[in-house]
Order: structure tokens, then C-alpha cells, then sequence
């Protein structure tokens, strides 16, 4: 299930969006949750785990970049999206390189853009997940290397030649170093 956490001041903006998105993704696995107070989606973002976040730019009690930026160290691996009506060239820069925003949406929009970048948007978190998966699998297995061949030295250490096997070509152990 692709959760989906959108954040705006306007509250009929919101339910419009939630709207558009129950609409088009009907009949995939997706949740949507919509807030217009930030510090009350920041708090639901420590209770649940969201795959996306969309945040308005212009926001009364916080703006978007503050938010993201919040949001990104309660949610790291989270996909954020910033939305605005405001083409603030600095203010975008801020929020792509202090927040790492995944796309910039334009205030108005096309429903099938909408759409369309949020569906973009998930599958980037899944390829960002999946990387991060077979990253950490990479890391246990040089790990549990490692501590294998550890233990293969300090056994070795112990008592010399013992780690060492020769076999015979039927796959049996031969007991001396002679071949036959």
C-alpha cells in the first residue's frame, strides 16, 4: 500500500486533490491523507510512514520548505514534492537543494500531470527503497564475510593447517596430504 501525505492551507484545495487522486488511482493500493495545519501532519508523520509528501509552498503558520525539511528528518526516505503558485526562483533552489525535492508542481495543474507525477513519485520512493535494500544486503554480506574470515584467521591462529581441506575428487576428505 503507497501512502500519500498532502499538506496545504487551503482545505478545499486539499479535499479537490484527495478527490483527483481517489478518482484515478481507484483500484490500486494507495492511502490518502490530507492536512491543512503542517505541525499536525508533521505529528502524524511520527505515528505512520508516508511514501510520498506534497507540501504547498506558501502555508500561513509554516511554509513549505520548512515543512520538508521538518518532515525530511522525521521521514528521511520519504518522496517530498513541493506545490506552488509562486515561481520564487531562489525559494525553489532552497527547497531542491536543502530539502532534495523530488519534483517542483506548478499551481494551476492539468489532473492527468497531477496524477501522473504522483504515480512518478512512488515508484521513484520504491526504486529509492529497493536500492536502499539491496544496499544494506550488500553491507551485511561484506559484514558476515568479514567476520567469517575473522574467524577463519583466529581459528587458524590456534592451530595451524586446520581451516585447510584436502579433498578427493569423489568430494570425500582425504586424511593425508597424499593423493591417490
Amino acid at each position: 500500500m503507497k501512502r500519500l501525505l498532502l499538506v496545504d492551507d487551503e482545505i478545499n484545495l486539499l479535499h479537490a486533490l484527495k478527490r483527483l487522486l481517489n478518482r484515478s488511482l481507484a483500484g490500486k493500493d494507495y492511502v490518502v491523507e490530507v492536512f491543512d495545519d503542517p505541525e499536525a501532519a508533521l505529528q502524524r508523520a511520527g505515528e505512520v510512514n508516508f511514501d510520498v509528501v506534497v507540501s504547498d509552498f506558501r502555508m500561513p503558520v509554516m511554509d513549505g520548505v520548512t515543512f520538508l525539511r521538518c518532515f525530511r528528518g522525521i521521514q528521511p526516505d520519504a518522496t517530498r514534492l513541493l506545490l506552488s503558485a509562486a515561481t520564487d526562483f531562489e525559494a525553489l533552489v532552497t527547497a531542491v537543494n536543502e530539502v532534495g525535492i523530488y519534483r517542483y508542481l506548478a499551481k494551476p495543474w492539468t489532473d492527468d500531470d497531477f496524477v501522473a507525477t504522483i504515480e512518478a513519485a512512488c515508484r521513484e520512493h520504491q526504486r529509492a527503497t529497493d536500492e536502499r535494500l539491496l544496499a544494506d544486503e550488500a553491507r551485511r554480506s561484506r559484514i558476515d564475510e568479514s567476520a567469517e574470515a575473522m574467524e577463519k584467521l583466529r581459528i587458524e591462529a590456534d592451530e595451524p593447517g586446520i581451516t585447510h581441506v584436502n579433498w578427493a575428487p569423489d568430494g570425500s576428505v582425504r586424511l593425508d596430504d597424499t593423493e591417490r
